[in-house]
């Protein structure tokens, strides 16, 4: 393994861990604090459909996140991550309290890495958000 393939999954498992402890908690400044100032994601559903560009667009983003999911999620299982030397891709599943009934589902979600921050994110998904 590079050095820069050691330093992406480095950078990577950082924001995955900050990403978790958003969707727990609601507290998304950590993981925020790692995104680069052109930081683009892309999500497959709903308001944020498509690609969206911006710190801004981010935090209003996961803010949106917490108040869908507001008792939070937990990541149940990391299932598995791959990489390469600017991006890791982290499947995981995850559960929690969603409208009075219990959501869970399966997860694919990439970050791409520019030195020690994030430059972007894509998320995939495609359960029935009962079952994983």
């Amino acid at each position: 393994m590079t050095q820069q393939s050691e330093n992406t999954l480095k950078v990577a498992h950082q924001a995955f861990e900050n990403l978790q402890h958003g969707l727990a908690t609601g507290e998304w400044n950590q993981l925020l604090d790692m995104l680069t100032e052109d930081f683009n994601f892309w999500f497959p559903v709903g308001k944020f459909h498509g690609l969206n560009v911006g710190k801004q667009r981010a935090k209003e983003f996961f803010e949106y996140v917490s108040q869908a999911y507001s008792s939070g999620l937990t990541v149940t299982s990391l299932d598995h991550v791959t990489s390469n030397e600017t991006t890791v891709v982290f499947e995981f599943r995850d559960e929690g309290p969603f409208m009075g009934e219990l959501y869970k589902n399966r997860i694919a979600v990439s970050f791409d890495v520019r030195g020690d921050k994030i430059c972007g994110y894509r998320e995939y998904f495609g359960s029935d958000g009962k079952s994983n």
